[in-house]
């Protein structure tokens, strides 16, 4: 396996294990305190709908030519790689508030137990609030999967990293039977806006024609790049305001 393919498996793989997090703590309250069998219904749904979306998507972008496939890519990847690493730096420079799974756990069990169980073996509320919560985290995942495995023509590759993902936060979500509270998110956060936006700054560069010193090897510097510069933004924002709540 090349260093590129690692380092696209490793992004699609943080990426995944933060936002399977979130879904989590969703799945979990609302199983916990109404009804498993609908709640993981509405996991199953949502992953069907995520699996096509991927699978259309992958597709749609193969069919590009490759220069205009890596600008699309690249702006994606930018997009979605500074939308993650200014919440990330904002809540390191604390101007926002940190995300709390355990304070979000015990909202969605106190929204659950507010909604009154319906009679009967399936419950609308448990397959609805499972099936949004997992589709809404799921999708960003979806088209980081697609977007780095297209580049690498490797969506497989891409799709394993995120299914690994899943399995090792499913797994310690129930052994714990609580919310991750214990992940460092925020770290996690950062590292992935860090991977994200140097792939961006890379695949958009190659597709207007920049010729990168070292080819793929040329990515280690911009990622420092970004790194330095996401941390100076850190120690500039710092102590300039009080924290905003926690979202996202």
């Amino acid at each position: 396996m090349s260093g590129a393919e690692i380092g696209l498996a490793l992004s699609v793989f943080l990426a995944c294990a933060v936002e399977a997090v979130e879904a989590l703590t969703i799945v979990l309250a609302v199983g916990g305190t109404r009804s498993w069998s609908s709640a993981l219904s509405g996991v199953g749904a949502a992953c069907v709908v995520l699996a096509a979306i991927v699978a259309v998507l992958g597709t749609a972008l193969t069919a590009l030519p490759i220069d205009a496939l890596r600008i699309v890519i690249g702006l994606l990847l930018l997009l979605f790689g500074l939308q993650w690493l200014r919440k990330a730096v904002l809540r390191s420079a604390g101007l926002k508030a940190m995300h709390d799974e355990e304070l979000e756990y015990e909202r969605e069990i106190e929204e659950a137990r507010r909604v009154a169980l319906a009679e009967g073996g399936f419950d609308g509320y448990s397959f609805a609030l499972s099936f949004k919560g997992v589709l809404l985290e799921g999708l960003e995942v979806a088209l980081i999967v697609v977007t780095l495995g297209a580049e690498h023509n490797n969506i497989g590759l891409a799709a394993a990293a995120a299914g690994l993902a899943i399995i090792v936060v499913i797994a310690a979500g129930f052994a714990a039977r609580a919310p991750l509270a214990t992940v460092p998110e925020n770290t996690l956060k950062f590292a992935v806006g860090v991977m994200l936006t140097t792939y961006g700054v890379f695949w958009a560069g190659e597709g207007i024609g920049i010729s990168w010193p070292g080819s793929d090897a040329f990515l280690i510097p911009i990622a420092l790049l970004v790194l330095g510069a996401a941390l100076l933004a850190v120690r500039v924002l710092h102590g300039q305001g009080t924290p905003s709540e926690a979202g996202g």
